[in-house]
This record gives structure tokens, C-alpha cells and sequence, in this order.
């Protein structure tokens, strides 16, 4: 079985000697080379070809990012895995925008780190535990917070397209037989729904989902 090559690019050296000494002892792997300059890093992908490269993104004067964009143009073949303190979704989002497969930070654990190596290898793109379960949660947020649309009645759907047409309460009164004070009510329960607080804003979110209504 052929192994993996790897490149440990990191510009600590007690880090690049313990993945150095941790990748070595696993018969799956061979480290290839080690360095803690971007610079070197891409000379040494583009002679060595390696398979995979962990990436150590906080790097100067070139960054991480740049050093993968380099390598990816040297040694096309090359899987990059960034590897970082940060676990903003952002930062693993640009280095996979700039050719890296995947993105794994220190807190990650041995095993962590070696399913992201064997994912990218193949071909696959890889993102840590704790930067999807960042993402998760912020989706979660975001669905939690989100207008609750479903829950409008049809009275509500039509004064909204009343609204949405520019038809002032009593006109929208008017309009559907109904009194001044019920179109108000209405006005404030659909307010209320969508966690808008006045009728500008409501006026915004109408015309900024038009496929809504």
C-alpha cells in the first residue's frame, strides 16, 4: 500500500516536530519534509509533489492562504489542509475558496486530524467537528430568529397585500368591509409574526421577499 506524503508547513517548531513524530509512527503516512517558511513550503510542493500539505494559515511574511494558492498553482495534485487557532467559519470558507480541501484547528484532536487527511487524499474536502458545529448553531440561531411566516393567517396574508400595494388602514377597512380597529389589530399580530417592529420595517421585509406574498 502506498503511503501519504505529507509537507508540515507551521512556523512553530515544537508543533511541526510532535505531527512530524505523531503522522511517522502511523504506517499510512510519510512525512516528507517539515518547514516554518511559506516561501520554502511551496518550493519544496513543487519539487516534492506532495499528497497532502497541513498548512499552518498564521504564517508572515506570506500568509497561509497565499502559500496555498502557490502550491495549488506548482502542484495542482496537492490536497491542502489548513490548520489554525481560529474556529471563525470565515477563515476555513477562504482557504477552501483558495484551493484548500479542508480545515482543521488545533483544538482537533490526533484522530481528527488523520480522517482529515485520509478525506482530502481522496479527493473529498474536509471541515473539523468544531467549525460544523459552529455553523450548525449559528444556522440554528438563525432559524430560531427567523419571521415566522407559516403561522400568518389568510386575513394577515391579505391586509399584507394590501399593504404591500400601498393601501393605507382605512382603505384596507374599506376594502374588506371589516372596521378601522380591526385592520389595526391585524397590523400588530403581523408585526408580532414576523419580529418586525414598526410598519416600515414591514414595508422592507415585503419588498425584500416578493416572492413571498
Amino acid at each position: 500500500m502506498k503511503k501519504v506524503s505529507i509537507l508540515i508547513v507551521d512556523d512553530h517548531k515544537l508543533i511541526r516536530e510532535t505531527w512530524s513524530f505523531i503522522l511517522a509512527s502511523d504506517p499510512r503516512f510519510e512525512v516528507i519534509a517539515d518547514c516554518g517558511e511559506p516561501e520554502l513550503a511551496i518550493e519544496l510542493a513543487a519539487i516534492h509533489k506532495p499528497n497532502v500539505v497541513l498548512m499552518d494559515i498564521n504564517m508572515a511574511p506570506m500568509s497561509g492562504f497565499d502559500a496555498t494558492e502557490r502550491i495549488r498553482q506548482v502542484s495542482p495534485d496537492t490536497r491542502v489542509i489548513g490548520v489554525s487557532m481560529h474556529s471563525q467559519p470565515a477563515y476555513a470558507r477562504k482557504m477552501l475558496q483558495v484551493g484548500a480541501h479542508g480545515y482543521v484547528t488545533k483544538n482537533s484532536s490526533r484522530e481528527e486530524m488523520v480522517r482529515a487527511i485520509m478525506e482530502v487524499e481522496k479527493g473529498n474536502k474536509y471541515i473539523c467537528d468544531e467549525i460544523r458545529n459552529i455553523i450548525s448553531e449559528q444556522m440554528t440561531d438563525t432559524a430560531t430568529q427567523a419571521p415566522d411566516i407559516q403561522n400568518l393567517t389568510d386575513r394577515e396574508i391579505q391586509i399584507i397585500h394590501f399593504i404591500k400595494s400601498g393601501h393605507s388602514s382605512k382603505e384596507i377597512a374599506s376594502e374588506l368591509e371589516i372596521s378601522l380597529k380591526t385592520v389595526e389589530v391585524h397590523r400588530h399580530n403581523i408585526l408580532k409574526k414576523l419580529k418586525l417592529k414598526n410598519t416600515a420595517a414591514l414595508v422592507n421585509f415585503i419588498n425584500s421577499n416578493p416572492s413571498l406574498y
